[in-house]
């Protein structure tokens, strides 16, 4: 069946300065409009490396919504899961300057009473056969504990990552139920209401490996911009990957894009540091361009024998 996502769609608005952006006065530069959401991306990234995902979440009732799920299809994303409803999607509007670094942004959540009527419905036929699951953190309770019902009663792998960290913070139990989370270095700061910005990747590695024991946490993968990302588990696995030398044009669902490739990397047989490479890879791919999703892979690429 593939990787589950179980996650949001957005509509992004992106807004970028032909020179200096001035914050408080008018800027000259373009705008334009994709398909974003945290679980979106992750979903579409993941069909991208020619792996067939399920998409679990909700459109609006609108040629929007009628849209994305056209685009999700086109990629071969699996969206029979899909619910389609009123109010069911976000919006994020963004700036960036003109290095490529983000400005300033706002978000409207979206209603998810439709994603959780799905899951409570067609949970048993969403998660018995899939190959691990990839969960948005920060989505209403109800439905992060439903589907940590379905992966212990289906032995399924979870990865958890996040678009709203002071939400996701506010359910640190349900971290302990995810077999690797993750997540950027403010948002690991926000989780453990510490500042990280200062640290070396060597000493946040040290750092986390000591955090998560105490939290419970099982495995983390903190991405550190710049720096590169850093890894640790429970067992003592942890390290450092290098971030690859690309120019960036837009850093949007570079996140997402490495979180996809951690899930497909631990999902297939990879190790925590080989996921963690190909996360890093994905990541690259993006922030060259203004999509919010990489481009296109084939799994031999990433060393996995995978049949398409």
């Amino acid at each position: 069946m593939g990787i589950a996502v179980v996650g949001t769609v957005f509509v992004d608005i992106k807004g970028f300065p032909f020179d200096v952006y001035n914050p408080t006065g008018r800027n000259a530069g373009t705008v334009e409009i994709v398909h974003g959401g945290v679980g979106r991306n992750v979903a579409e990234d993941i069909a991208n490396v020619e792996l067939r995902p399920t998409f679990v979440s909700m459109v609006d009732d609108t040629a929007n919504g009628t849209e994305v799920i056209e685009k999700l299809k086109k990629h071969k994303v699996n969206t029979d899961y899909v619910a389609v409803g009123p109010d069911c999607m976000g919006i994020w509007l963004v700036v960036f300057d003109n290095t490529g670094d983000l400005a300033g942004s706002i978000s409207k959540r979206p209603e998810t009473a439709a994603l959780e009527k799905m899951i409570s419905e067609k949970g048993d036929e969403i998660f018995r056969d899939a190959d691990s699951i990839v969960l948005e953190v920060d989505l209403d309770k109800e439905i992060v504990k439903m589907v940590l019902h379905y992966a212990e009663k289906y032995s399924k792998k979870v990865f958890g990552v996040v678009s709203n960290m002071v939400i996701a913070s506010q359910r640190r139990d349900f971290l302990q139920s995810i077999d690797c989370f993750v997540c950027n270095l403010q948002e690991a700061g926000i989780l453990f209401v510490d500042d990280f910005s200062e640290m070396s990747p060597e000493d946040l590695t040290t750092e986390l490996q000591d955090r998560i024991i105490k939290a419970g946490i099982p495995s983390m993968v903190v991405t550190m911009g710049s720096k590169g990302a850093v890894y640790v588990s429970a067992d003592g696995e942890c390290g450092y990957h290098p971030p690859e030398k690309v120019k960036v044009r837009d850093t949007s669902g570079a996140g997402d894009a490495f979180c996809a490739g951690v899930a497909i990397g631990l999902t297939y047989g990879k190790s925590l540091e080989e996921s963690v490479k190909i996360g890093t890879h994905l990541a690259a791919s993006v922030i060259t361009i203004s999509e919010s999703t990489c481009p296109r892979f084939l799994p031999q690429e990433f060393g996995l024998d995978i049949q398409i």
